[in-house]
């Protein structure tokens, strides 16, 4: 198995404890590129603590991460709280991540669809374009693979649609892969190739469809709120490697 083969992140049975309080156990999948994995779970599932063992911020108690050497890694947060007074372009902003070249930030803005704001004030921007921003500014690091940790946060409906397909077309482009983490399976049905339903623990996990009958979803989410899915499809002429298995 070549290294383009390899899962790009890879946790083996991680556990993480908080003065004594399980965030996560047993929690076990892998990332490839060219995949969009989704994470989902009710409040305090430990969606957020999962993606910072991810990122490498968080050293589980117990479990093991593996990295592909030189990962690059883009993340994306739910939200940035800028003081309202800071004198700070969108040009600016993404500045601060490092030593970028003009012609890069062009070309990152022009992707998302954000080139339009590139001279506003970040402050002035709507939900819509600073989430676009941020996707922007994940890019930047030319990343292998994107997190992604509520994408569509503050962004209307329309937006969310939009989006969504912007995240699949990124994922198409650079072959990248994609852990997102959302708290609604029906937006994030088509936009999606495998989802992992969290509650400390893994749930359930699989196709976005099979996810949706699961007993442990229904549980977690409500019949009701299931029941009411549009359940998308979503098709791709590549062949993704879904098989999260861990080797023994």
């Amino acid at each position: 198995m070549t290294n383009h083969d390899k899962p790009l992140v890879e946790l083996d049975n991680i556990k993480v404890e908080f003065h004594q309080h399980v965030a996560l156990r047993e929690i076990s999948f892998s990332v490839r590129r060219g995949e969009i994995i989704t994470l989902i779970g009710p409040n305090g599932a430990g969606k957020s603590t999962l993606v910072r063992v991810v990122l490498g911020l968080i050293t589980p108690q117990q479990g093991k991460v593996q990295r592909q050497p030189n990962l690059r890694i883009g993340y994306m947060p739910q939200k940035v709280l800028i003081d309202v007074i800071l004198p700070l372009t969108v040009e600016r902003f993404l500045l601060l991540s490092g030593k970028k070249q003009p012609n890069e930030i062009t070309t990152v803005l022009t992707e998302v669809g954000a080139l339009h704001v590139r001279h506003r004030a970040i402050q002035q921007i709507s939900g819509g374009e600073m989430q676009r921003v941020l996707l922007a500014r994940a890019l930047l690091r030319r990343p292998d693979l994107l997190v992604l940790d509520e994408p569509i946060q503050g962004v209307d409906i329309n937006g969310q649609h939009e989006l969504y397909h912007l995240i699949t077309q990124i994922r198409d482009r650079h072959h990248c892969g994609i852990l997102m983490v959302s708290h609604d399976l029906h937006l994030v049905m088509s936009a999606t190739d495998y989802v992992i339903c969290l509650n400390q623990h893994i749930c359930c996990s699989g196709h976005p469809a099979a996810v949706s009958q699961n007993p442990a979803y229904l549980a977690l989410f409500g019949g009701k709120v299931a029941n009411d899915l549009a359940i998308y499809t979503h098709h791709h002429q590549e062949q993704h490697c879904l098989n999260h298995n861990l080797p023994n």
